[in-house]
């Protein structure tokens, strides 16, 4: 097990789920009692990515990032399987499994349209995280990524007009390039060149006994802020709508579910490493929520009922991946085991 690639919460792993709903409860105070405020927040954006978020989204993602071992990305781009079964999982599985998904649950079309476009906007930021929390490999997270970006740059425009029926969907080009720059290219730039300075001046010991536990309390604390902007930016639609919220949650509940359960399947019958099955779970079922929202408040408008299912998302997003990496890191065992007969035989 490569303990270089594990991202712990710390003191607050313990009690994630106590802390989640404290923050939700906390977002939604916020909206309530100051909407102004949170107006003023959700402002500061460029190209529909709200700065703030962005801020603590550098913060999360710093620590996974400083780990990443830039020698083993001659290796992870070698490493094809776990590629391609993400690809056909993100783009032959997924959007197809959401349209009936959205269609079984959902009479409204603008709530389905929404929901359609989440499962077609594979994940190319903050699973990086996730994977690292699930004791996954993080590097060729970082490849397929990369990937999915170009792919979603190709695919997402054609996919969407053709799962929506709707013609001249545009390509959100600039909301994906900005998305992969902020969310994974500029923590792994700085991650890299800070562990390179800091390692030459205070040691490697330092670094990862005295640094990075630091910077993985700051971690945790930026992802509880999340959570607080992300409810307390959506709290008056929860709290107006609260059953209209729940049921757009059911497709997207039950898609991430079947993604992941199937996905980790696959690994573990393709006698993949753990770190390899959890990565490609993890990737295969999450999406790029920015870039459905921002879909969906082009082509719908900004108060319809596509974005509104779009919202949904990420509001979920957090207490679903915690789940599912503690879920996930419970089967490390019957992956190790499988390889090792493997080598045996």
């Amino acid at each position: 097990m490569n303990q270089e690639s594990e991202v712990t919460l710390g003191r607050f792993e313990k009690y994630i789920y106590v802390w989640i709903a404290l923050c939700g409860v906390a977002g939604l105070l916020l909206g309530r009692f100051f909407p102004e405020f949170i107006r003023d927040l959700n402002a500061l954006n460029v190209d529909g990515i709200s700065i703030p978020i962005a801020v603590l989204m550098f913060f999360l993602m710093y620590p996974t990032m400083a780990k990443v071992k830039l020698e083993e990305l001659s290796h992870a781009v070698r490493n094809v399987g776990p590629t391609l079964i993400t690809l056909i999982a993100n783009w032959v599985i997924a959007p197809p499994l959401m349209v009936f998904l959205a269609t079984l649950f959902l009479r409204n079309p603008d709530f389905r349209a929404g929901t359609i476009l989440l499962g077609i906007s594979p994940c190319t930021g903050m699973v990086l995280f996730w994977i690292a929390f699930a004791r996954g490999n993080v590097t060729q997270g970082v490849i397929i990524t990369a990937v999915n970006a170009v792919s979603t740059l190709l695919l997402y425009a054609p996919f969407a007009s053709f799962y929506l029926g709707v013609g001249g969907v545009p390509v959100p080009f600039s909301l994906v390039a900005l998305s992969v720059l902020l969310f994974v290219g500029l923590p792994l730039i700085v991650g890299q060149v800070s562990k390179r300075l800091l390692t030459s001046r205070k040691g490697e010991h330092w670094f990862t006994e005295r640094f990075l536990p630091v910077m993985n309390t700051i971690a945790t604390t930026a992802l509880l802020g999340m959570l607080v902007l992300l409810f307390s930016s959506e709290g008056q639609m929860i709290l107006e709508y609260p059953l209209v919220v729940a049921l757009i949650a059911v497709p997207i509940l039950l898609h991430f579910v079947l993604m992941l359960a199937g996905m980790h399947l696959v690994s573990w019958l393709f006698r993949f490493r753990y770190e390899d099955a959890a990565m490609a779970a993890l990737i295969g079922s999450s999406t790029q929520f920015e870039v459905a929202i921002g879909t969906a408040m082009v082509v719908f408008g900004l108060g319809s009922g596509a974005a509104l299912a779009t919202v949904v998302g990420p509001l979920i997003e957090v207490p679903v991946m915690v789940t599912a990496t503690k879920m996930l890191k419970r089967t490390q065992s019957y992956f190790l085991r499988k390889v090792n007969t493997k080598a045996a035989a």
